[in-house]
């Protein structure tokens, strides 16, 4: 076993977002310390650690999953720690002495069947955003998303909100990982409205490379909708593609939409 140490600063990209569990002044009325560091940006952290062993490959056709325990906050540094076995790397994140994130990351031998896009509708962001909630987001529908074209000054300033290190990226004018998992947050938000929502685990099969001048859109249907604990869940199977046309990734997403903290407020 191989134990690999990363550490990056943590940023908050999103205090002003509709989503206020980023805000501190609502995070902290939730329990929090602040303002919570999004997920797909600690999945970003995550993931420099298999780019850094299998680069673009892993890329194109490795696997990784992120389970989100605990927050981590803008400022603090979060400590990507993985270890190296038969069938690929766990990963742990660590900041200010607590376990925030777990997941893995793998290689396989060779690369998996590229889903059809015909099993996956398309459809537009609906014009209308109703509150998120069993019927709004019910198991069957179908979600889209505002299509994004990825440009060299979205580019860059991705690479630095993420603070990734590896020169793959800009070199290659390659989609950060982080950015293509993003896209399953906008199947939601481009479709619901979420006042307070958490991110809380994605397992990632990647597909393809997108580049900078691509355009993402994502194909994603409701698998769950449910209620654990108090808060409200929804789990989604999206498909996040490049111009229409070359499948990117297939994830499977789940969120907290609904704390129970706003249930009783």
């Amino acid at each position: 076993m191989t134990m690999q140490v990363y550490k990056v600063s943590a940023f908050n990209t999103a205090k002003a977002s509709e989503n206020k569990i980023h805000d501190d002044a609502t995070a902290k009325r939730f329990g929090f310390k602040g303002g919570l560091v999004g997920g797909v940006h600690v999945y970003a952290y995550m993931s420099h650690m298999p780019v850094a062993k299998w680069g673009r490959d892993w890329l194109q056709r490795g696997t990784g999953e992120a389970k989100f325990g605990k927050p981590v906050y803008e400022g603090d540094i979060a400590e990507i720690a993985a270890v190296e076995d038969t069938e690929g790397m766990e990963i742990a994140v660590t900041s200010a002495g607590v376990q925030c994130a777990t997941g893995r990351a793998a290689m396989p031998a060779r690369a998996v069947a590229i889903p059809s896009l015909a099993d996956f509708v398309a459809v537009a962001p609906r014009s209308h955003r109703a509150a998120a909630d069993e019927k709004s987001m019910a198991v069957g529908d179908w979600l889209g998303m505002a299509p994004m074209k990825i440009t060299p000054e979205y580019q860059v300033q991705d690479i630095a909100d993420t603070r990734e290190t590896l020169g793959l990226y800009t070199d290659e004018g390659i989609v950060h990982t982080g950015t293509i998992l993003r896209c399953c947050n906008w199947a939601l938000t481009h479709n619901v409205v979420l006042p307070a929502w958490m991110h809380m685990g994605s397992q990632v099969q990647n597909l393809g490379l997108a580049h900078v001048g691509d355009t993402l859109s994502v194909r994603a249907r409701v698998t769950k909708n449910y209620e654990h604990k108090g808060h409200k869940w929804v789990e989604i199977d999206a498909l996040v593609v490049a111009n229409e046309m070359k499948a990117i990734a297939r994830v499977a997403h789940i969120a907290i939409y609904r704390p129970r903290q706003l249930a009783a407020a």
